[in-house]
């Protein structure tokens, strides 16, 4: 089972990762109070232990920005959280071998269903909420999930409480954002905690 924390904003968040040790940690590039400048992230990046990969979260951004965060090495995987289209996906794949990550936010199970086809490496399955992209802090109905044409990352809602049930879901990777924070900002002893679930040891 491997584990994502996303949205880092500060070197102290970085600091909790690098003890952690999540497989991933994301960088929010989409309007969110979240969001990093591409100055910001390439100066988290170079703080981070070798190991833990970086993943751009966007939301219909330029596919050139997108391509040059990652052929830079300011992030390793991209994140598509806007519901963006097949072809945008394909014109993305033709500047950049990074692996695409497609954000699925989840209301009816044909969600899933109709971007199993879509040319990306994984899916992210997140909850539908009005006007938010994502780190809502909300559950959707898990049952939907059903079979899966392609590994998965299960966001929305995700914390200390419900990660025993998410482990049984089938997900390649768990993702949490506001599950690890404190009034808003990144909490490093749930980080820690989290940590010990996923990774099968005691908080």
């Amino acid at each position: 089972m491997k584990l994502k924390f996303c949205g880092l904003t500060r070197e102290a968040d970085i600091c909790a990762a690098n003890e952690t040790r999540p497989d991933y940690i994301g960088f929010v590039f989409a309007e969110s109070r979240r969001r990093v400048t591409d100055r910001q992230a390439a100066h988290l990046k170079a703080g981070l232990a070798p190991g833990i990969q970086a993943v751009g979260v966007f939301v219909h951004d330029a596919p050139e920005h997108i391509a040059a965060l990652a052929n830079r090495g300011v992030i390793d995987l991209i994140q598509l959280h806007g519901g963006e289209s097949a072809a945008y996906i394909r014109q993305l794949r033709q500047l950049t071998a990074a692996p695409v990550i497609y954000a699925v936010r989840v209301g009816k199970q044909n969600d899933i269903e109709r971007v199993n086809g879509y040319p990306v490496d994984f899916l992210l399955l997140d909850s539908l909420v009005k006007n938010t992209y994502g780190g809502s802090g909300e559950m959707f109905d898990w049952s939907l999930i059903g079979r899966m044409g392609k590994p998965f990352f299960l966001a929305g809602g995700l914390n200390e409480t419900n990660i025993p049930h998410a482990m049984r879901t089938g997900a390649y990777a768990l993702d949490l954002s506001s599950g690890i924070e404190t009034d808003g900002v990144k909490d490093d002893e749930k980080m820690r905690r989290i940590a010990a679930l996923v990774k099968g040891g005691q908080p």
